[in-house]
């Protein structure tokens, strides 16, 4: 049969990262290569008690459709957080509820974007992104960083010399490298992004994981033409299983959404967001995300500690404040890819840092996990990549 797939789906590579999992799902295998909350986080007695209480409340609603804007409850507490942390001033009318942060990406693409548009992204990038922006087949141009956020010169340069239809930054803990945007690199991105008049997607999965240093606010508060989209999740602060995030943007993007939203999926399940409410208002969300910090903190201080103590010094690595990753540069005559074989050999597991491009090479990086597994096992872990690296540098 002559089949006819869709240029979308006839574009989408083959990526071996299923490959990948698969190896290091064998019970012996000790992984730093997902990007997985701890399931001893979750706050399961809890659910089973707001999911009691949404049944009980108004389980007609809960179980029927909802509106594809989202739950407002859930949208008037979201808006209030958002408010509180990072130094926004929004409304519900800011935010629509999204199936996962992973919806989101995916819809503003769709909302900004045409076939060989070009989307601006740091370098590297979550991989994610990457693999949502490429169903709307776009083009990219990566801007490098200096620790401290994308160089800014750079990112003029891109401005001026490509019609850039969107922006995509993680701004606090970024997935792959673990590292925050400065204050100052914050205001000065977003003096370039209104002189160019270039819609924003800040995606802010991590960022109330902060374990040390202060909170740094959103991109939104330095807005000053509404060109900011934030992205945010409760997979790594509440559950990943519950598929609940949201769009935090001016009420024109929103509106636009909604529309994209009525012809995805209706809208995300309304018995999962009204569990997410009622969790919200009869637990406290703030111990819960502290106890949260405190595990991660101290097996992101095993890791890096273990890094300090067992790595040869020719291997360099990022000392992210919070989030879930760590960002290692290995020398660039060296392949991680390479030497990810030989440590599925040891049992022990990474990504290889090459998949959070979109550009050819970058093959002497790899990312480290640290959230789950416990110290004992880090420990032990990085001793063992150690070994490999060792037995290479010789």
């Amino acid at each position: 049969m002559a089949i006819r797939f869709s240029e979308p789906v006839n574009a989408i590579k083959h990526s071996d990262t299923g490959d990948i999992l698969k190896l290091i799902a064998q019970p012996d295998m000790i992984s730093f290569a997902g990007g997985l909350p701890a399931e001893e986080s979750f706050p399961a007695e809890q659910i089973r008690k707001a999911t009691e209480l949404v049944l009980q409340s108004d389980s007609g609603k809960a179980l029927q459709y909802g509106p594809s804007l989202g739950y407002d409850p859930l949208r008037e507490s979201i808006a209030n957080r958002m408010n509180r942390m990072v130094k926004t001033n929004f409304t519900k009318d800011n935010i629509l509820i999204t199936c996962g942060s992973q919806q989101g990406l995916d819809m503003l693409c769709r909302l900004f974007c045409n076939k060989g548009d070009t989307v601006v992204v740091e370098k590297p990038s979550y991989l994610g992104a990457i693999t949502a922006f490429n169903l709307s087949q776009v083009n990219y141009v990566e801007i490098p960083g200096d620790g401290k956020g994308m160089i800014m010169s750079e990112l003029k340069k891109a401005l001026d010399t490509h019609d850039v239809r969107l922006i995509y930054i993680v701004t606090d803990f970024q997935n792959p490298t673990g590292i925050t945007w400065s204050r100052e690199r914050r205001e000065e991105f977003m003096a370039l992004v209104d002189e160019y008049e270039v819609p924003v997607i800040e995606d802010n999965p991590y960022g109330e994981l902060r374990y040390e240093g202060e909170y740094l606010p959103s991109l939104n508060s330095f807005d000053t033409k509404g060109l900011v989209c934030s992205l945010g999740t409760f997979s790594k602060t509440f559950a990943p299983g519950m598929r609940l995030g949201w769009i935090a943007a001016n009420p024109l993007f929103i509106e636009k959404c909604d529309l994209l939203k009525q012809n995805m999926d209706l809208s995300t399940a309304p018995f999962t967001q009204r569990i997410c409410a009622a969790w919200l208002e009869n637990f406290d969300f703030d111990a819960h995300v502290q106890e949260i910090k405190n595990l991660y903190k101290s097996r992101r201080d095993a890791m890096l500690s273990a890094i300090d103590e067992f790595f040869p010094k020719e291997v360099q690595h990022t000392y992210p404040e919070g989030g879930l990753f760590i960002w290692c540069t290995l020398p660039e005559y060296m392949k991680s890819r390479h030497i990810l074989q030989q440590c599925i050999e040891q049992k022990v597991a990474f990504v290889p840092g090459e998949a959070f491009f979109t550009s050819e090479g970058n093959t002497n990086f790899f990312r480290l996990n640290y959230s789950c597994n416990n110290e004992e096992v880090i420990r032990v872990g990085i001793r063992r990549i150690a070994d490999v690296l060792k037995a290479i540098l010789k």
